[in-house]
């Protein structure tokens, strides 16, 4: 489990220069990785720090420690987690707007996907991906589409498609990683 000390120092990253201004904060960073672990491509490092960064160079030629610290025990949490049948439980932030931060994890998780569309449709059901993705793509505020802009405005729409995310990641990732 992540430490508190450990989700500092990797916002120190996440907001470091040159790409602060594009990078995710900590909750889109929870995305990305989940995604990475649900999805049926399992992403290095340096894929998640692009996604979590925008940066194309990596700073000094590496992935920040911190940063790789923090990628291995969550991606483990969440393997585990999922592969004992427990929902992924997503963080919850401190104090603030509960839905932006839902906002930022779901743009994260989506941002990972498109990434990597390609081959969460070929290794599953576009139908079956398509369906279960639709709370995160609806949440993540990505998309410009009049549907899911106002289940977005609408609370308690909205408050139905964050509940429907957990039974989403879990089928998600027993698509992907159910054995024959």
């Amino acid at each position: 489990m992540l430490t508190n000390s450990d989700i500092e120092a990797l916002e120190d990253i996440l907001f470091a220069e040159p790409w602060g201004d594009e990078a995710l904060d900590f909750f889109g960073f929870h995305g990305v990785v989940c995604a990475s672990v649900i999805g049926p491509v399992s992403l290095e490092a340096e894929d998640l720090f692009r996604l979590a960064t925008g940066a194309d160079t990596l700073p000094n030629g590496k992935v920040p420690e911190v940063f790789a610290h923090c990628v291995k025990v969550l991606a483990s949490d969440m393997a585990h987690a999922l592969d004992m049948g427990q929902p992924l439980e997503l963080p919850e932030p401190e104090d603030g707007d509960p839905m932006n931060a839902l906002e930022n994890w779901c743009a994260g998780f989506v941002d990972t996907f498109l990434e990597n569309e390609e081959a969460w449709l070929d290794a599953a059901s576009e139908e079956d991906v398509a369906d279960l993705m639709v709370p995160m793509l609806t949440l993540s505020g990505l998309f410009e589409d009049e549907d899911f802009q106002n289940v977005r405005n609408d609370e308690k729409l909205s408050g139905r498609m964050a509940e429907a995310i957990p039974d989403s990641l879990t089928d998600l990732y027993l698509l992907f990683h159910a054995p024959d």
